[in-house]
């Protein structure tokens, strides 16, 4: 058995529909429009979310809670996430970035407590609870928010 000698299921692939091309296609004179009307026109493009002049399902559903539009999102990194940077390693941003330790779609880093941290480092983010902070400075590292 080779790559050329396979076969589609049958009807798993349909021809496209090829309307306004005579009457003997099947499709022709009202191209599958209808007679008359606003869906027959040219130029007709239906109201997205429109549905005939019944409540659309945006209005029918319940609105729930609040989304703050500015509202900024840190990604959580643990101190023990910090463990594989050698002594004396200024980590930043990009650093964690490329060690695969922060997402992009985030507005920066928050360092947390968990875990436990046995190098001197200099750590650059965006934020830090206080417990990091001592757990950091308590092996002769230091915090700088940036």
């Amino acid at each position: 058995m080779d790559l050329s000698s396979l076969k589609n299921t049958p009807g798993a692939r349909k021809p496209r529909k090829r309307v306004g091309r005579g009457s003997g296609s099947g499709m022709g004179k009202t191209s599958t429009r209808g007679h008359k009307g606003q869906n027959a026109r040219k130029g007709h493009k239906g109201k997205l979310g429109f549905e005939g002049g019944q409540m659309p399902l945006v209005r029918r559903l319940p609105k729930r809670g609040f989304k703050n539009p500015t509202r900024v999102e840190y990604f959580a990194v643990n101190v023990c996430d910090l463990e594989r940077f050698e002594n004396g390693t200024e980590v930043t941003l990009d650093l964690l970035r490329a060690n695969g330790l922060f997402a992009n779609k985030y507005d920066g880093v928050k360092l947390l407590a968990n875990g436990e941290l046995t190098k001197k480092l200099t750590v650059k983010v965006n934020g830090v609870s206080a417990s990091a902070k001592a757990k950091v400075e308590a092996v002769g590292g230091n915090v700088e928010i940036v």
